[in-house]
Protein backbone atom coordinates (compact mmCIF):
# COMPACT_ATOMS: atom_id res chain seq x y z
CA UNK A 1 0.00 0.00 0.00
CA UNK A 2 1.19 3.34 -1.19
CA UNK A 3 1.87 6.09 1.64
CA UNK A 4 -0.87 8.41 0.24
CA UNK A 5 -3.20 5.24 0.44
CA UNK A 6 -2.38 3.84 3.71
CA UNK A 7 -3.18 8.16 4.58
CA UNK A 8 -6.17 7.96 3.21
CA UNK A 9 -7.04 5.00 5.10
CA UNK A 10 -6.03 6.33 8.08
CA UNK A 11 -8.04 9.41 7.78
CA UNK A 12 -11.17 7.51 6.56
CA UNK A 13 -11.11 5.31 9.61
CA UNK A 14 -10.59 8.11 12.46
CA UNK A 15 -13.33 9.94 10.80
CA UNK A 16 -15.37 7.16 10.66
CA UNK A 17 -14.41 6.45 14.38
CA UNK A 18 -16.18 9.94 15.23
CA UNK A 19 -18.71 10.28 13.27
CA UNK A 20 -19.95 6.93 15.03
CA UNK A 21 -19.30 8.89 18.26
CA UNK A 22 -21.28 11.68 17.19
CA UNK A 23 -24.45 9.57 15.51
CA UNK A 24 -24.07 7.50 19.18
CA UNK A 25 -24.44 10.86 20.72
CA UNK A 26 -27.65 11.57 18.54
CA UNK A 27 -29.62 8.51 19.13
CA UNK A 28 -28.72 8.36 23.23
CA UNK A 29 -30.67 12.22 22.87
CA UNK A 30 -33.63 10.47 21.10
CA UNK A 31 -33.98 8.13 23.25
CA UNK A 32 -34.02 10.62 26.24
CA UNK A 33 -36.82 12.11 24.30
CA UNK A 34 -38.81 9.24 23.50
CA UNK A 35 -38.83 8.57 27.40
CA UNK A 36 -39.56 12.22 28.13
CA UNK A 37 -42.83 12.00 25.62
CA UNK A 38 -43.95 8.81 27.51
CA UNK A 39 -43.09 10.52 31.01
CA UNK A 40 -45.48 12.88 29.72
CA UNK A 41 -48.08 11.30 28.65
CA UNK A 42 -48.37 9.16 31.44
CA UNK A 43 -48.69 11.86 33.85
CA UNK A 44 -51.28 13.52 32.07
CA UNK A 45 -52.98 10.22 31.96
CA UNK A 46 -53.02 9.92 35.49
CA UNK A 47 -54.41 13.16 35.80
CA UNK A 48 -56.84 12.84 33.98
CA UNK A 49 -56.86 15.66 31.75
CA UNK A 50 -58.39 16.32 28.65
CA UNK A 51 -57.14 16.80 25.82
CA UNK A 52 -53.96 15.65 23.56
CA UNK A 53 -50.10 16.91 24.41
CA UNK A 54 -48.17 17.06 21.45
CA UNK A 55 -44.25 16.36 21.86
CA UNK A 56 -42.18 17.88 19.18
CA UNK A 57 -38.32 17.27 18.65
CA UNK A 58 -36.06 18.23 15.91
CA UNK A 59 -33.26 19.95 14.72
CA UNK A 60 -32.46 23.55 13.76
CA UNK A 61 -30.67 23.78 10.36
CA UNK A 62 -28.01 26.55 11.43
CA UNK A 63 -26.74 28.43 8.47
CA UNK A 64 -25.19 31.47 10.07
CA UNK A 65 -13.34 30.49 6.08
CA UNK A 66 -10.74 31.15 5.68
CA UNK A 67 -10.58 29.06 2.10
CA UNK A 68 -7.46 27.81 2.90
CA UNK A 69 -6.58 23.79 2.32
CA UNK A 70 -7.30 23.07 5.98
CA UNK A 71 -10.99 21.52 7.01
CA UNK A 72 -12.75 18.21 8.49
CA UNK A 73 -13.24 15.15 6.20
CA UNK A 74 -16.11 14.01 5.33
CA UNK A 75 -17.18 10.54 5.36
CA UNK A 76 -20.80 8.25 5.89
CA UNK A 77 -21.91 6.98 8.53
CA UNK A 78 -22.49 3.23 9.56
CA UNK A 79 -25.76 2.14 8.13
CA UNK A 80 -26.86 0.74 12.03
CA UNK A 81 -26.14 4.36 13.04
CA UNK A 82 -26.87 6.81 10.66
CA UNK A 83 -30.56 7.13 10.96
CA UNK A 84 -30.91 9.91 13.43
CA UNK A 85 -28.20 11.96 11.94
CA UNK A 86 -29.36 11.31 8.36
CA UNK A 87 -33.01 11.56 9.46
CA UNK A 88 -33.64 15.37 7.80
CA UNK A 89 -30.98 14.99 4.71
CA UNK A 90 -32.13 15.28 1.26
CA UNK A 91 -29.15 14.17 -0.13
CA UNK A 92 -28.22 10.43 -1.19
CA UNK A 93 -26.02 8.87 0.98
CA UNK A 94 -21.76 9.00 0.06
CA UNK A 95 -20.69 5.17 -1.49
CA UNK A 96 -17.77 3.80 -0.05
CA UNK A 97 -15.97 4.01 -3.08
CA UNK A 98 -12.69 5.38 -2.84
CA UNK A 99 -10.86 7.94 -5.59
CA UNK A 100 -8.32 6.92 -7.72
CA UNK A 101 -5.14 7.21 -6.15
CA UNK A 102 -3.22 9.47 -8.49
CA UNK A 103 -0.43 11.74 -8.75
CA UNK A 104 1.31 14.30 -11.20
CA UNK A 105 4.85 15.18 -10.93
CA UNK A 106 4.07 18.96 -12.53
CA UNK A 107 0.93 21.12 -13.27
CA UNK A 108 -0.36 21.33 -17.09
CA UNK A 109 0.75 24.22 -18.92
CA UNK A 110 -1.60 27.58 -18.52
CA UNK A 111 -1.56 27.15 -22.46
CA UNK A 112 -3.39 24.25 -21.76
CA UNK A 113 -6.92 25.86 -21.09
CA UNK A 114 -7.19 27.51 -24.67
CA UNK A 115 -7.59 31.02 -23.30
CA UNK A 116 -11.28 30.01 -23.40
CA UNK A 117 -14.46 29.09 -21.67
CA UNK A 118 -14.76 25.40 -20.09
CA UNK A 119 -18.35 24.07 -19.11
CA UNK A 120 -17.85 21.47 -15.97
CA UNK A 121 -20.52 19.22 -14.52
CA UNK A 122 -20.06 17.87 -11.15
CA UNK A 123 -22.55 15.10 -10.65
CA UNK A 124 -22.69 14.82 -6.69
CA UNK A 125 -24.75 12.56 -4.38
CA UNK A 126 -27.23 15.68 -3.77
CA UNK A 127 -27.26 16.83 -7.12
CA UNK A 128 -25.59 17.77 -10.21
CA UNK A 129 -23.79 21.51 -10.57
CA UNK A 130 -22.77 23.39 -13.29
CA UNK A 131 -19.97 25.18 -13.79
CA UNK A 132 -18.49 27.67 -16.43
CA UNK A 133 -14.96 28.01 -15.95
CA UNK A 134 -12.81 31.21 -17.31
CA UNK A 135 -9.86 29.84 -19.32
CA UNK A 136 -9.09 33.46 -20.29
CA UNK A 137 -8.62 35.36 -16.61
CA UNK A 138 -7.23 32.23 -15.07
CA UNK A 139 -5.67 30.00 -17.09
CA UNK A 140 -3.47 28.34 -15.11
CA UNK A 141 -6.29 27.36 -12.31
CA UNK A 142 -8.38 26.80 -15.27
CA UNK A 143 -5.75 24.34 -16.93
CA UNK A 144 -5.32 22.08 -13.67
CA UNK A 145 -8.99 21.77 -13.30
CA UNK A 146 -9.82 20.43 -16.50
CA UNK A 147 -6.73 18.73 -16.53
CA UNK A 148 -7.35 16.70 -13.30
CA UNK A 149 -11.29 16.67 -14.46
CA UNK A 150 -10.06 14.73 -17.73
CA UNK A 151 -7.91 11.84 -15.42
CA UNK A 152 -11.10 11.13 -13.49
CA UNK A 153 -9.03 12.66 -10.10
CA UNK A 154 -12.77 14.17 -8.87
CA UNK A 155 -14.02 11.02 -9.02
CA UNK A 156 -15.50 10.14 -5.53
CA UNK A 157 -14.13 12.62 -3.52
CA UNK A 158 -15.81 14.06 -0.79
CA UNK A 159 -16.69 17.78 0.18
CA UNK A 160 -14.79 17.71 2.93
CA UNK A 161 -15.65 21.22 4.69
CA UNK A 162 -18.72 23.84 5.47
CA UNK A 163 -18.16 27.16 6.90
CA UNK A 164 -21.46 28.87 7.85
CA UNK A 165 -20.31 32.42 9.53
CA UNK A 166 -18.51 35.23 7.98
CA UNK A 167 -17.16 33.51 4.63
CA UNK A 168 -19.94 30.99 2.99
CA UNK A 169 -18.13 28.17 0.99
CA UNK A 170 -18.36 24.71 0.55
CA UNK A 171 -15.15 23.29 -0.03
CA UNK A 172 -13.99 20.13 -2.39
CA UNK A 173 -11.78 18.40 -4.03
CA UNK A 174 -9.51 16.72 -1.92
CA UNK A 175 -8.56 12.98 -2.54
CA UNK A 176 -8.05 12.15 1.45
CA UNK A 177 -10.97 14.18 2.29
CA UNK A 178 -8.83 15.58 5.12
CA UNK A 179 -8.42 18.96 3.78
CA UNK A 180 -4.47 18.04 3.20
CA UNK A 181 -4.75 16.54 -0.10
CA UNK A 182 -3.86 16.87 -3.21
CA UNK A 183 -2.92 16.38 -6.80
CA UNK A 184 0.97 15.54 -6.25
CA UNK A 185 1.73 18.89 -7.44
CA UNK A 186 1.55 22.30 -6.67
CA UNK A 187 1.53 25.98 -8.64
CA UNK A 188 0.81 29.50 -8.45
CA UNK A 189 0.70 32.64 -8.44
CA UNK A 190 -3.10 33.46 -7.61
CA UNK A 191 -5.37 34.48 -10.25
CA UNK A 192 -8.31 36.80 -10.91
CA UNK A 193 -8.69 37.84 -7.39
CA UNK A 194 -11.41 40.30 -6.42
CA UNK A 195 -10.04 43.61 -6.11
CA UNK A 196 -12.34 44.34 -3.06
CA UNK A 197 -12.11 40.91 -1.84
CA UNK A 198 -15.83 40.24 -2.43
CA UNK A 199 -16.70 36.58 -3.72
CA UNK A 200 -20.44 36.94 -4.48
CA UNK A 201 -22.48 33.76 -4.27
CA UNK A 202 -21.94 31.80 -6.98
CA UNK A 203 -18.30 31.98 -6.97
CA UNK A 204 -15.83 28.98 -7.63
CA UNK A 205 -12.39 29.83 -6.61
CA UNK A 206 -9.48 27.61 -5.88
CA UNK A 207 -8.62 26.85 -2.17
CA UNK A 208 -4.59 27.51 -0.91
CA UNK A 209 -2.44 27.57 2.31
CA UNK A 210 -2.87 31.22 3.80
CA UNK A 211 -0.18 32.93 2.82
CA UNK A 212 1.14 31.42 0.23
CA UNK A 213 0.32 32.17 -3.55
CA UNK A 214 1.86 28.74 -4.80
CA UNK A 215 0.02 26.53 -3.08
CA UNK A 216 -3.34 25.90 -4.95
CA UNK A 217 -3.59 21.98 -6.15
CA UNK A 218 -6.83 20.66 -6.85
CA UNK A 219 -9.00 21.86 -4.11
CA UNK A 220 -11.63 24.48 -4.72
CA UNK A 221 -14.27 26.34 -2.95
CA UNK A 222 -18.04 26.81 -3.91
CA UNK A 223 -19.92 30.09 -2.68
CA UNK A 224 -22.82 29.91 -1.60
CA UNK A 225 -23.43 33.48 -0.03
CA UNK A 226 -21.92 36.58 -1.09
CA UNK A 227 -18.57 36.50 1.21
CA UNK A 228 -15.94 39.16 1.95
CA UNK A 229 -12.42 37.48 2.45
CA UNK A 230 -9.66 39.74 3.31
CA UNK A 231 -6.63 39.65 1.16
CA UNK A 232 -3.05 38.71 2.31
CA UNK A 233 0.48 38.56 0.90
CA UNK A 234 -0.33 36.44 -1.59
CA UNK A 235 -3.26 38.37 -3.13
CA UNK A 236 -6.61 36.49 -2.44
CA UNK A 237 -8.11 33.23 -3.81
CA UNK A 238 -8.26 32.56 -7.69
CA UNK A 239 -11.40 32.53 -8.83
CA UNK A 240 -11.91 29.75 -11.83
CA UNK A 241 -15.39 30.15 -12.61
CA UNK A 242 -19.08 30.88 -11.98
CA UNK A 243 -21.74 28.22 -10.67
CA UNK A 244 -24.68 28.25 -13.49
CA UNK A 245 -26.94 25.53 -12.49
CA UNK A 246 -27.48 23.72 -9.38
CA UNK A 247 -26.79 26.07 -6.65
CA UNK A 248 -29.66 25.22 -4.67
CA UNK A 249 -27.51 21.77 -4.09
CA UNK A 250 -24.96 24.02 -2.65
CA UNK A 251 -27.43 25.78 -0.31
CA UNK A 252 -29.26 22.41 0.69
CA UNK A 253 -26.20 21.36 1.77
CA UNK A 254 -25.00 24.69 3.93
CA UNK A 255 -28.81 24.13 4.93
CA UNK A 256 -27.62 21.28 7.05
CA UNK A 257 -25.40 23.01 9.12
CA UNK A 258 -21.56 21.65 9.78
CA UNK A 259 -21.53 17.84 11.69
CA UNK A 260 -22.01 18.21 15.25
CA UNK A 261 -21.94 21.73 15.32
CA UNK A 262 -20.11 24.60 14.81
CA UNK A 263 -19.83 26.99 11.96
CA UNK A 264 -16.33 25.27 10.23
CA UNK A 265 -15.76 21.69 9.50
CA UNK A 266 -17.51 18.76 7.57
CA UNK A 267 -20.94 18.87 6.32
CA UNK A 268 -23.71 17.63 8.26
CA UNK A 269 -25.73 16.17 4.99
CA UNK A 270 -22.55 14.46 3.37
CA UNK A 271 -21.77 15.08 0.02
CA UNK A 272 -19.61 13.22 -2.37
CA UNK A 273 -18.27 14.29 -6.31
CA UNK A 274 -18.89 11.05 -8.31
CA UNK A 275 -17.95 11.91 -11.67
CA UNK A 276 -17.33 15.25 -13.30
CA UNK A 277 -16.63 16.24 -17.61
CA UNK A 278 -15.57 19.11 -19.00
CA UNK A 279 -16.67 20.58 -22.46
Amino acid sequence: MSPKSRERDYARRRYEDWQRRQNAKAAESAALRRRAAIAIGAVVVTLGLVGAVAIMAGGSDDTSTTAATSGSPGSSAPADASAAADANNPCAPPGDALPADLTFPDPPAASQAQGRSWNLALETTCGQIGIVLDGAKAPQAVASTVFLSGKKFYDNTRCHRLTTKGIFVLQCGDPLGSGGGGPGYSYGPVENAPADNVYPAGTVAMARQGGKGDSMGSQFFLVYKDSTIPSDKAGGYSVIGTIVGGMDVVEKVAAGGVLGGGTDGAPARAISITATTVS
